[in-house]
């Protein structure tokens, strides 16, 4: 998928981040943040990396969302002496050995780094899909959507929520959910002997259960209702087998 990375210049930048974000900015000393902006409902806007770069924080984030999200951006800018714009560099992607300058991918070891250069990236050919589902990675678009709530997507899990620092944007409604016993929905990998279809409504014993997402052959991620996903499971006739994510 096509990602934009943005430039965030100013003496106030990690301030002004700071207080919009989901994770603790002062990461960034580590490496990448990954981290995301919530309606004050709490419910998604966009995630994204945010990358340590000199003077200045690089946001790298899905194409189709950066318009918006500089946008929103520069809406709460106010008098924060902040500068957002277009860096014109190209993320490159890749498993095995981290090249000289390259950052590890915070959310799971198994994807791998991620480095920023001037020009695009050769041909990709890692099955990035099939890695997001073995390993339960959600993607804008497909499970991340304007109705998700992070925690349900496994965001503490993916290092993208951090609960110890203090306010931003949809706090309030994101620490009541982790405050709950237990979630009732939320991400999953779902299994079966064929074939699944995206989209395609999960059903526990004749109730409707979920949807299924992400696909790749006969294993893919799905949004379940969790008190109904332990018997039972269906999509489109056939048998579904629940595996809970690490």
């Amino acid at each position: 998928m096509s990602r934009e990375i943005l430039m965030i210049t100013g003496e106030d930048r990690e301030h002004f981040l700071q207080g919009l974000v989901t994770n603790d900015v002062m990461q960034l000393k580590d490496g990448l943040v990954y981290t995301a902006m919530l309606t004050p409902q709490g419910k998604y806007i966009a995630d994204f990396f945010l990358v340590p770069h000199g003077e200045a924080i690089l946001l790298d984030v899905d194409a189709s969302l950066a318009a918006m999200l500089s946008q929103r951006l520069t809406m709460y800018k106010l008098r924060s002496k902040v500068k957002i714009e277009p860096s014109g560099l190209h993320l490159h992607r890749g498993l095995g050995k981290r090249p000289e300058g390259a950052f590890s991918d915070p959310r799971h070891a198994a994807l791998g780094w991620r480095d920023y250069r001037d020009e695009p990236q050769a041909e990709d050919t890692t099955d990035w899909i099939s890695l997001r589902i073995v390993h339960g990675i959600p993607e804008t678009g497909a499970e991340l959507t304007s109705d998700t709530f992070i925690l349900e997507m496994g965001f503490e899990r993916l290092h993208g929520v951090d609960f110890k620092k203090g306010c931003y944007v949809g706090q309030e409604v994101t620490a009541r959910m982790k405050h709950k016993t237990e979630l009732r929905k939320g991400l999953a990998r779902v299994v079966a002997d064929g074939p699944l279809r995206e989209g395609a409504q999960i059903t526990a014993d004749g109730k409707a259960a979920g949807t299924v997402l992400s696909v790749a052959g006969n294993a893919a991620l799905a949004y379940l209702r969790f008190d109904r996903a332990e018997a039972g499971l269906e999509a489109e006739g056939q048998a579904l087998r629940f595996e809970r994510l690490d």
